[in-house]
């Protein structure tokens, strides 16, 4: 390795010279990038040491072409000129044979993971997808991510750029250590900036905008929306369905019309017509056919649909009288009831991006939120009686998926303190439905490069919530976590006097509009934009997965979500169990993955399980549920003290109780409530099963949770256990893991107990359960073993 160093050491003084360009003020350096032994991670922060001016700037991932791919690590690291004896004395120690000294250092645990170094060039830095990264005389836009030093960063950037020819964007966006802008570029003229600057960090490529596709005109919309649909493959006449409840939707629209039959276009009232009368509904039902459309537009790629579109508008027209505000719940369940009679069989997920505008119930139950509640538990829409009934009274009723919006904050309301702005404004009507997935906004957008909008900065940091969610962090505790997840919703901006805007097409995602013959594209943003997507995923697991209950689909949603960085960093800083769920109510459980959610990764191993249990028998507590899982025990033996992580998700839908009578006992809001406990490593299966029934007991009295093993878990059994879904995560090591392999389910008190009569237990109430091991940071293969005892069958590479 020295001599590999003293190597790179050279070249990057001939490179430097061959490029000819001289910057005022720019360190001269190396880049220098480390790579690991295949499937043992680097000791990233042993390679750099901020006295001596040397930081790692970059660090990515490849795997390696072997039957069963390992990891490698690459960090790359900028050296400045004469501090490269830092490393060379390192290796002459690691290198010695002599024997060692007390207290002498010969750093192992920096060389030893260590494969191959090299002087690294302008891919080193790329910290993108590596098949995004483009070809040498392709000209693009760069996220150029620069270290932040002496205030100087830009101006030798700028310096570096005329000397290149090449273009530099005048927004930018400022962190603590880092400055981001946009440089227009072919890698070989970008390539030179790692031998002459020292500020580069790494490069990414720019995120696609809106802007590029709404500052056309209509006929070059109309072209890049035609040239998309003749990519595109048509779904199957069964694939299942996301279900619009809005404004009506635009079927003749070219990206539509094959995937939205007219007979599944549908209305509450037939003097209102099926057609879209305010876009609303057009340019949701292009979010959940498609997701945000820049991306779609800006690829080549095929693009295979797998679910399709059904739509009934639930909003009158102007000029007709408006829905009485205490009726939404019965118009709710009459749209589903017209979607389900034209097409009874059909897999759909029902997706509502409409929401009171009043703040006044905050999580309490409404008449609105209790139909949902009602229709999701399985009840049908009497037409006759106009009731909510269980039309088929066996043991199968209709349980349905609805998706809905936590709501907005008003436009007149937003904030540059908008993360204040939406914990005091709570999630809006029906959003605090127990059995929904309900989704908040978050964003990623955060680069403004449209020169329209040159004096302005946007609101909310890359990562963070959107200033547009609101949130249920005022909730009282009796009431859910709410939202469960959330999505690109896209973010507003701020001038230097504090004043809001939004509509800045670089901070926006684009869909359908419901006038294509005059624009066929509409910037769209906010919650609406976030729950349609959300549907979207769901129906992707349902075409995946076509026996999975909806009950399972928003388990799985659920439980592919992770926090942000941004997130995590105000989550790290909470003091507390308590404090942790008012973050919670704020981020959901994240940002769902769509890889995570339809696959387990062979590092991440996720079981499903779909039953019943009967709650409740003769008004006293029923069954315990055990599930005996086929835990990777011999594997997580044999990495003992590693560290790993257990999640599990329960979610299960309640049959509401909705009038406002003190929630206590007979009154109480839900049916029922389940609850997960695991085995502890050392507990016998009676021991586990006595403290089982002991929580349930407590819970049922309402007795302060005490004790028990929640300190374990990141929010802990207080926290979780609120609504009708729970989520939550355990880290341990590996070892102790492996004696953990006995998860119950049990019921805890509802009003099915106290109301023996209404008591549907004998039905059995239905319930998923999801749980998952991670093993971050450790390559070992934990999914075959598994695989193996359920008997799927695995791929053998010839």
């Amino acid at each position: 390795m020295q001599h590999a160093l003293k190597a790179a050491a050279i070249e990057a003084n001939e490179r430097r010279e061959r490029a000819g360009i001289e910057v005022n003020g720019a360190m001269p350096g190396l880049y220098v990038q480390f790579e690991s032994q295949p499937g043992v991670p680097l000791q990233v922060t042993s390679l750099e040491d901020s006295r001596q001016g040397i930081e790692v700037v970059a660090v990515s991932q490849s795997k390696t072409e072997e039957a069963e791919p390992r990891r490698i690590e690459h960090a790359t690291v900028f050296v400045p000129d004469g501090k490269v004896k830092h490393f060379l004395k390192r290796f002459e120690s690691y290198s010695k044979t002599t024997r060692k000294k007390k207290g002498e250092r010969r750093y192992q645990d920096m060389i030893d993971p260590v494969s191959t170094l090299r002087l690294a060039t302008l891919r080193c830095l790329w910290t993108d997808t590596s098949e995004t990264y483009p070809e040498e005389n392709e000209t693009i836009w760069w996220e150029v991510w620069l270290r932040r030093q002496d205030g100087s960063e830009l101006e030798r950037l700028m310096e570096f750029a005329a000397a290149q020819e090449i273009d530099v964007a005048a927004r930018r966006l400022m962190f603590d250590d880092r400055i981001v802008t946009l440089v227009r570029s072919t890698p070989v003229q970008l390539a030179a900036s790692i031998d002459v600057l020292n500020d580069v960090a790494e490069v990414r490529k720019a995120k696609e905008t809106a802007t590029v596709f709404v500052d056309m005109g209509p006929e070059d919309q109309g072209e890049w929306a035609l040239e998309l649909r003749d990519r595109v493959s048509p779904p199957s006449a069964d694939a299942p369905t996301v279900c619009v409840l809005d404004t009506g939707v635009t079927r003749g629209h070219p990206l539509l019309e094959a995937s939205l039959d007219s007979a599944d276009c549908h209305t509450c009232e037939p003097a209102w017509g099926t057609h879209d009368h305010h876009g609303h509904g057009t340019e949701m039902a292009g979010l959940a056919l498609f997701g945000d459309l820049v991306p779609v537009l800006a690829s080549a790629e095929h693009v295979v649909l797998r679910h399709r579109l059904e739509s009934v508008k639930i909003l009158p027209p102007d000029g007709q009288p408006e829905n009485p505000p205490d009726l939404y719940g019965a118009v709710t369940a009459e749209a589903a009831s017209r979607a389900e009679i034209q097409a009874p069989e059909r897999r759909r997920t029902f997706s509502m991006s409409i929401a009171a505008t009043d703040e006044r119930d905050r999580g309490q139950p409404t008449s609105w939120s209790a139909a949902i509640d009602a229709l999701a538990a399985g009840r049908s829409f009497d037409p006759s009686t106009q009731g909510l009934d269980y039309h088929d009274d066996g043991d199968n009723p209709a349980q349905r998926l609805f998706v809905l919006c936590a709501g907005n904050i008003d436009e007149t309301a937003l904030s540059v303190d908008h993360l204040d702005r939406s914990d005091i404004d709570p999630i809006h009507d029906p959003g605090q439905a127990w059995n929904a997935l309900t989704v908040g906004a978050m964003t990623e957008k955060s680069v403004i490069s449209d020169p329209a909008w040159a004096s302005w900065q946007p609101v909310a940091r890359p990562g963070e919530l959107s200033p547009w969610s609101t949130t249920g962090v005022t909730f009282a505790e009796a009431w859910p976590i709410k939202p469960d997840v959330v999505f690109e919703g896209g973010n507003v901006v701020k001038n230097a006097v504090g004043a809001t805007d939004y509509g800045c097409p670089d901070l926006s995602l684009l869909s359908t509009h419901f006038k294509p013959a005059s624009k066929p594209f509409v910037l769209s943003w906010a919650t609406s934009a976030a729950t349609a997507q959300a549907a979207r995923l769901a129906a992707l697991i349902s075409a995946d997965y076509p026996s999975y209950w909806p009950e399972t689909l928003r388990a799985l949603v659920v439980h592919s979500a992770e926090w942000s960085a941004q997130m995590q960093t105000h989550l790290r800083g909470a003091s507390g169990k308590r404090a942790l769920a008012k973050l919670v109510q704020r981020y959901g459980f994240g940002v769902p993955n769509t890889e995570r959610a339809l696959r387990s990764a062979n590092d991440a191993l996720t079981l499903v399980a779909q039953s019943r249990i009967r709650p409740f028998i003769k008004g006293k507590m029923g069954e315990l549920n055990f599930f005996d899982l086929p835990w990777p025990r011999d594997v997580l033996a044999e990495l003992g003290a590693s560290p790993v992580r257990l999640r599990i998700t329960l979610s299960y839908f309640i049959e509401p109780n909705p009038g406002r009578r003190g929630w206590k006992h007979r009154h109480r809001y839900a049916s029922h409530g389940l609850r997960f406990e695991v085995k502890g490593p050392t507990e016998s299966a009676e021991e586990f099963r006595k403290r089982l029934n002991k929580q349930a007991l407590e819970e049922d009295e309402a007795k302060p949770a005490k004790g028990g093993d929640s300190s374990e878990w990141y929010l802990g059994a207080q926290a979780r256990n609120r609504g009708s879904l729970h989520s939550d995560f355990l880290s341990c090591n590996a070892a102790d893991l492996a004696e953990r392999g006995v998860i119950a389910v049990y019921p805890v008190s509802g009003w099915w107990k106290d109301q023996p009569k209404r008591d549907r237990s004998d039905k059995g109430a239905r319930y998923a359960l999801v749980v998952s091991i991670e093993t971050p940071g450790v390559e070992t293969d934990i999914w075959t073993p598994v695989a193996a005892q359920v008997g799927i069958p695995i791929a053998i590479e010839p």
